[in-house]
């Protein structure tokens, strides 16, 4: 009996080692899974959103002077900066050319080399960041193709400039042809779209598509979240014409700032 017992424990050892082995081997296999799913869930947090296809409401752009795509996670804006609507500022001889005698013109007129802007912005805005003043010169390209500008002129107040705007109230000066206040050729006191600005977010007139009215829960830069006419009964964070005279102009005031969407 002492015998066959001896015999046992060499084969109970090794079956117990080989138990232990494989158990090691298991739990490192394990462990090598984790590590790869947590390095791969890493890289999926670490990469940019990748974006297909144009949002909806780039459709509405003037095709004439825009050209519009997608480079990886940015869209480029690329417009000649023609406007397809009448102004004094398209100069006599024009098709488009409309008198405004009331309005004190500066001394350039449109043409086809001195208003060709290019911009670029995310695709998807980031709403999680903090908010960001506008500075002088072009803070968006609008539907017709031309510049956007803030409520500045010249590192002044925009009531110096005042009487050179135009009737949908953009003028020439300096450089391009742009709009400081409600562009009435394509959004009078509606719900039209107005244009995109360098944030990404989209600028419309002093009415929301979702109730047909002015919206009145606007934050600071008359930004709000709601469904618009180009987002399938999604909501999404946009912009409004705020729906207050701005100072002694008459009109309402385009875009002030700040962005919300860097």
């Amino acid at each position: 009996m002492k015998k066959n017992s001896l015999k046992k424990i060499p084969q109970v050892s090794f079956v117990l080692a080989l138990s232990f082995i494989t158990l090691i081997a298991c739990s490192s296999d394990s462990v090598d899974d984790d590590i790869t799913e947590d390095i791969a869930s890493n890289d999926d947090d670490d990469s940019e959103e990748v974006v297909t296809e144009l949002h909806a409401a780039y459709a509405a752009f003037n095709s004439d002077a825009v050209t519009v795509y997608l480079d990886g996670s940015e869209v480029v804006i690329e417009t000649t900066g023609l406007p397809n609507h009448e102004t004094v500022y398209w100069g006599e001889g024009n098709e488009l050319y409309l008198e405004e005698s009331d309005v004190a013109t500066t001394p350039s007129i449109m043409s086809s080399n001195n208003n060709a802007t290019t911009i670029r912005v995310d695709a998807t805005p980031n709403l999680t960041g903090s908010t960001i003043e506008t500075e002088l010169n072009t803070i968006g390209i609008a539907v017709s193709g031309s510049s956007i500008f803030n409520d500045q002129e010249g590192g002044g107040t925009l009531d110096q400039a005042a009487g050179s705007l135009d009737w949908t109230g953009a003028h020439i000066g300096p450089g391009v042809y742009h709009y400081h206040l409600e562009p009435k050729a394509f959004t009078d006191d509606d719900e039209n779209l107005v244009g995109v600005l360098l944030d990404g977010v989209f600028l419309y007139g002093r009415k929301c598509n979702s109730t047909g009215d002015y919206p009145s829960d606007l934050d600071a830069s008359g930004g709000h979240t709601s469904t618009t006419q180009y987002t399938d009964g999604e909501e999404e964070y946009h912009y409004h014409i705020i729906n207050e005279i701005y100072s002694t102009t008459g009109s309402y005031l385009a875009f002030a700032g700040p962005y919300q969407g860097y």
